[in-house]
């Protein structure tokens, strides 16, 4: 077998994704560690640099380390894990400071960060960079990451699958991770990069959706890899939709932020101008939790039969408008419309992964070897539902947590061991590529209308039927075919789909983000959706 796989350099960590999670991580172990960090596509095209919102934490007089907590419960529906909120949130403000040493810019008044509010928090405490706080924070780390002469980056790489003791050339069952097989995209070849130790920090899942605000290589790889390779899987059902997501035909996933409804927006029934939400959740409006705006605009469209609904914050002056959310104005304008004097059209669309791999508070999987942060995890903190810009906290808090976990434990952990190469002996070049994209269209449709914001278990043994045909289907095609990037997705897609059906399935009750017509009642006792490989 050729060995023009072989890995060139070898490093002491793997980590794969290049977002907020991995960056972090990258940075804090590689003071002493010599870190690669892979990244399907480019080093920018996750979902860090697309958070318009913000960060939470307590920095404002009179906010309290509790508030925060208890405003991250409520919003979990009970299903979060109290130390690993307490844990996340006391973080927080060093998370912060470190941000503002790396150059983020953020908004201030004076000498004082800026803070804005967001629903589900008492009190204001998101810290941010205009409207476009995530591209801000991507910048700051991409830099200091290729300043690093410690940190490789390497793009173009889309990971197939883990490489563990079954892939040494004197096979083990043991199942310790030993690095990735990765594909690269520009060459068709796959390559091998192994390490002591995996840090996995691929983002979610969002792509198995027809409507989303998630980047285009949201296909839940990391979670569908962790899973094949043996680790749990938890609260996958958790699926949130983001509620105002801009409705426009040719501007795919244009998120509409919170704070647009933080600084005083209306939700209009688009024909009467009536805002309806005082029909839903009559004190809060607005202001209320994510799943409870985007359960009322989905009631409203389907009872309606509405396109979408109208956001408008038109009533407030322009210059405030347009000084708040400048990204945002600039982009609508260039589409025709001027929030200034018009309302938003607007849909809900998925937005973010609350279930993943289960890790614990140091950010440790099942699996040895397997370090894991950010979307792709179910650390406990955001339960059945997460609070507004706490995702990008916990990327820093649990990015951080899996290196200083790594740096404390080095002397114990193996160098890897001889690992084959990839075997493509007995693949041909797929000469189908219409099956790829038949099968993405259809599981994403099919996952929009049966297992969306309201479900039913008819609806959801439908989506299990189908996932079983198109299963069998992606597995003898991967089978027969050399891995391309779209056939690699497809399978992650597939398998990721069938552990959200699994999931919701499991889940006899409507809590948080999990809204069934069939269990409308929340149980008494919260319990986590756990599946075991």
């Amino acid at each position: 077998m050729a060995m023009q796989d072989a890995v060139r350099q070898p490093h002491d960590v793997v980590v794969i994704g290049s977002g907020a999670a991995g960056l972090t991580a990258a940075l804090a172990l590689a003071q002493t560690r010599r870190v690669l960090v892979l990244a399907k596509g480019t080093l920018t095209g996750g979902s860090t640099a697309w958070a318009q919102g913000g960060i939470a934490a307590v920095l404002d007089t009179g906010d309290t380390f509790d508030n925060h907590v208890r405003d991250t419960m409520v919003a979990g529906a009970g299903l979060n894990d109290l130390a690993t909120v307490e844990f996340v949130i006391e973080r927080a403000p060093q998370s912060i400071d470190r941000l503002c040493e790396l150059g983020v810019p953020f908004n201030r008044d004076a000498d004082a960060l800026h803070l804005t509010r967001e629903g589900g928090h008492s009190h204001r405490r998101i810290v941010h960079v205009d409207d476009a706080t995530g591209w801000a924070v991507q910048s700051a780390l991409v830099k200091a990451a290729e300043a690093n002469p410690n940190i490789t980056l390497l793009p173009g790489r889309t990971c197939i699958d883990f490489i563990t003791d079954r892939h040494r050339e004197q096979f083990s069952a043991a199942g310790r991770v030993w690095g990735v097989y990765a594909l690269n995209e520009e060459t068709g070849r796959v390559e091998r990069h192994v390490a002591h130790a995996t840090i996995l920090a691929t983002g979610g899942a969002g792509r198995v959706y027809q409507f989303s605000t998630a980047p285009r290589g949201a296909t839940g790889d990391g979670i569908a890899m962790a899973w094949r390779a043996g680790a749990r899987v938890s609260n996958m059902e958790m699926m949130q939709f983001h509620p105002t997501c801009l409705y426009n035909l040719d501007v795919k996933n244009f998120l509409i932020t919170e704070a647009v409804r933080g600084e005083g927006g209306h939700l209009l029934h688009p024909e009467t101008g009536r805002r309806f939400m005082v029909d839903y959740d009559p004190e809060r409006m607005e202001l209320a939790p994510r799943d409870v705006v985007a359960r009322a605009i989905d009631d409203q469209i389907k009872r309606f039969g509405l396109d979408y609904v109208h956001l408008d914050i038109s009533h407030q002056p322009a210059d405030f408008v347009k000084g708040h959310f400048p990204t945002i104005y600039d982009k609508l304008l260039g589409l025709g419309i001027d929030m200034t004097t018009q309302p938003i059209p607007v849909v809900p669309a998925q937005h973010y992964t609350c279930g993943g791999v289960v890790v614990d508070l140091k950010a440790r999987t099942d699996i040895p070897g397997l370090w894991a942060a950010g979307e792709c995890t179910e650390s406990g903190l955001h339960g059945a539902n997460r609070l507004a810009s706490n995702s990008l906290l916990e990327c820093f808090v649990f990015g951080e947590a899996a290196a200083q976990d790594i740096l404390e434990r080095w002397d114990s952990l193996e160098p890897p061991p001889a690992i084959l190469p990839w075997d493509e002996s007995r693949v041909t070049d797929s000469d189908e590529e219409v099956v790829i994209k038949q099968n993405w269209t259809e599981i994403r449709r099919f996952m929009w209308n049966y297992v969306g914001i309201v479900r039913t278990t008819k609806r959801l043994e439908r989506a299990k039927h189908r996932i079983e045909l198109l299963k069998r289907e992606v597995e003898e095609y991967y089978g027969a075919f050399r891995v391309t990037t779209d056939l690699i997705e497809l399978r992650n897609l597939i398998e990721a789909a069938d552990l959200i059906v699994k999931s919701a399935l499991a889940r006899k009750e409507s809590r948080g983000l999990h809204y069934t017509l069939d269990y409308p009642e929340m149980a008494d006792e919260p319990k986590d959706t756990v599946l075991v490989p």
